[in-house]
């Protein structure tokens, strides 16, 4: 029972963080976000999020229907979030595991940390997840992160999100 060594099979959906503080642009124009379904959700006061999400085809990705039914490598979801302090709860992540259907769920996670309220803002913070012994069936990851925003009379302005990945891990 070795330890884990990232395969092949790393799939990096890397964005760039976009610039600090308030702009006017939409936040495609700031970065390559080719790939990323994005959308705004309206919250009360001047708070929305951008939610960002992506559906990641394991077999299009190299990895193969016995591979992943019988070895079920661990999958790893790693993002950084910047710690705004616009609101309590800045950053959400959430991952389902899904079946060839696309609908089936066969494993997920969820997290919303709140913010720790010490240091100055705008530090940066590892969020990560680790899928073990999920079972039989997946073909699919499905990324989706929330950042918050703020809307104010010089701009928006954005959490920062960066170095969102799915990996792979065989096991020796």
């Amino acid at each position: 029972m070795g330890s884990a060594h990232p395969c092949i099979a790393g799939i990096n959906i890397y964005q760039p963080a976009p610039p600090t503080g308030p702009t006017q642009q939409p936040l495609q124009t700031l970065g390559n976000f080719r790939g990323w379904d994005i959308r705004t959700e309206k919250l009360q006061q001047n708070l929305s999020w951008t939610v960002k999400q992506q559906c990641v085809d394991l077999l299009a990705e190299g990895l193969w229907e016995e591979l992943l039914d019988d070895e079920q490598p661990d999958i790893t979801v790693m993002d950084w979030y910047e710690d705004s302090r616009l609101d309590t709860c800045v950053y959400e992540l959430h991952v389902w595991l899904l079946a060839a259907d696309r609908r089936t769920v066969i494993a997920q996670h969820h997290v919303a940390p709140r913010t720790s309220g010490r240091g100055p803002p705008g530090h940066w913070v590892q969020v990560s997840h680790v899928f073990r012994q999920y079972g039989p069936g997946v073909r699919f990851v499905h990324f989706l992160h929330k950042t918050k925003n703020r809307l104010e009379p010089r701009g928006v302005w954005r959490t920062r999100v960066t170095d969102s990945s799915v990996s792979v891990q065989f096991r020796e």
